[in-house]
């Protein structure tokens, strides 16, 4: 049971991230849920599945013939992170345009100013 304890805390981030985007009417608070998402969820899930309990870094070259951790996992988890940030800040430059455009950054007051 322990060894399934980050496969769902990451499904809990998953669903606690969805959540907050599907409630909250605010967007930055909205995009605060796709990055605990993409960031949260995703990099543990990904972390979760490249473990291998006994595994030894993959980083030696004198490496001992026991089992290796997966260094794809690490890889995407730090591309991950990179996409992560450049994709919160976009969404939050986007979040700055829209309050200046509109005056206010909550979704159902923008729905009744476009009409």
């Amino acid at each position: 049971m322990i060894e399934n304890a980050p496969f769902f805390c990451a499904g809990l981030l998953v669903v606690i991230g969805l959540v907050v985007i599907v409630t909250k009417k605010d967007l930055i608070k909205m995009v605060m849920g796709l990055a605990l998402v993409e960031a949260g969820g995703v990099n543990l899930l990904l972390v979760a599945t490249g473990y291998l309990s006994g595994g030894v870094a993959p980083i030696f070259t004198n490496a001992p013939s026991t089992a290796m951790v997966m260094p794809t996992v690490q890889a995407m988890t730090l591309t991950n992170i990179v996409i992560g940030i450049a994709t919160t800040a976009l969404l939050l430059s986007f979040v700055m345009v829209i309050s200046r455009k509109y005056g206010t950054r909550d979704v159902t007051e923008m729905r009744r100013l476009k009409e």
